[in-house]
C-alpha cells in the first residue's frame, strides 16, 4: 500500500561523501559502525537544519536508497572523556545518496503558538531553504560527515535498488520522543528512545511514526521547554516579511 501524500509534503536529495548513522551497541567500547540505512532519527536532523519551527513536528515518511550501500573504515584519534586521545576505528558509509519525502504536523503539545500555525507559510519557507541547500550545516549522522540538500522529485532517476525485492534489516534504532512531541499517553514528560524493525523494498524504506513503535524506552523525565515571545526565544512568522507564493518560491 502507497504511502499516503500530504499536502505540506517535501521531497528532497541529500548526498555527501561519507555517513555515519551510529549503531548505539557498537559505542559502548568507543568504535563506532554506521547502519546500513539512514535512521529516521537522522533524516529528522537534516530537515532540522533545513528548516525548523517548535510549531511544527517534522514526519520522515520515505527515503529511497540511490547508491549502493558501501562501507570504508578509518583509524580515528577520539578525545578522551578524562584529556587526551584514544585510538579506535570508525566504519562509515561511502559516497551516500538519499531521496526523502517528509511533511510536518502542528506540535499540539504547544497550544501557546496556535497563532504561529500557517500551513502555507512554513511549506513555502520549507521549499525554499530546501533550494538554498539549508539554513544551518547539514551532517549525515555525525559532525565529520557533511551533506549536501537539494530539491528533487522522489522516485526519479534510477537507483541502486529498483529491483531488488525486500530486504530486512533486523532491529533497529528508530529514534527518540523528546516531552513536547509525544503524542501516546505514557510518553508525555519522558524522554524515551524507540526501536523497529525496517525493510527495504525496491530500495525504499517506509517508516512508521514514532507513535507506532512499540519497542521503545523512557530513558528520563523530560520537561517541555517553554516558547514565547515574552520569554524572549520565539518570534514565530515575525522572523519573515510577506510570505506568499509569489514571494517565497
Amino acid at each position: 500500500m502507497p504511502k499516503e501524500i500530504y499536502r505540506n509534503t517535501v521531497e528532497f536529495a541529500v548526498r555527501g561523501r561519507y555517513a555515519l548513522f551510529s549503531d548505539i551497541l557498537t559505542r559502548a567500547g568507543g568504535e563506532k559502525s554506521s547502519y546500513p540505512i539512514p535512521t529516521y532519527e537522522a533524516l529528522k536532523g537534516i530537515l532540522h537544519s533545513v528548516y525548523w519551527k517548535p510549531t511544527i513536528v517534522w514526519y520522515i515518511d520515505s527515503v529511497r536508497i540511490m547508491n549502493p550501500i558501501r562501507t570504508a573504515r578509518k583509524g580515528i584519534r577520539p578525545i578522551k572523556y578524562g584529556g587526551g586521545n584514544d585510538l579506535a576505528y570508525y566504519t562509515y558509509l561511502e559516497d551516500v545518496y538519499y531521496q526523502v519525502r517528509a511533511h510536518f504536523e502542528w506540535n499540539m503539545n504547544r497550544p501557546e503558538l496556535e497563532k504561529d500555525r500557517n500551513e502555507n507559510k512554513h511549506h513555502n519557507i520549507a521549499k525554499r531553504m530546501i533550494e538554498r541547500g539549508g539554513r544551518r550545516d547539514i551532517f549525515l549522522g555525525t559532525r565529520e560527515c557533511q551533506g549536501y540538500v537539494e530539491p528533487c522529485k522522489f522516485g526519479e532517476s534510477t537507483g541502486a535498488y529498483d529491483s531488488c525485492g525486500k530486504i530486512p534489516y533486523g532491529l533497529m534504532y528508530h529514534g527518540i520522543t523528546y516531552a513536547d512531541e509525544a503524542v501516546n499517553e505514557d510518553d508525555r514528560d519522558m524522554l524515551t528512545v524507540r526501536l523497529w524493525h525496517p525493510e527495504m523494498n525496491n530500495g525504499v524504506i517506509d517508516f512508521i511514526r514514532p507513535e507506532e513503535c512499540t519497542l521503545k524506552r523512557h530513558i528520563r523525565k523530560m520537561p517541555i521547554k517553554p516558547f514565547g515571545k515574552e520569554l524572549d526565544n520565539f518570534i514565530g512568522l515575525d522572523e519573515f516579511v510577506g510570505g506568499g507564493i509569489g514571494e517565497l518560491d
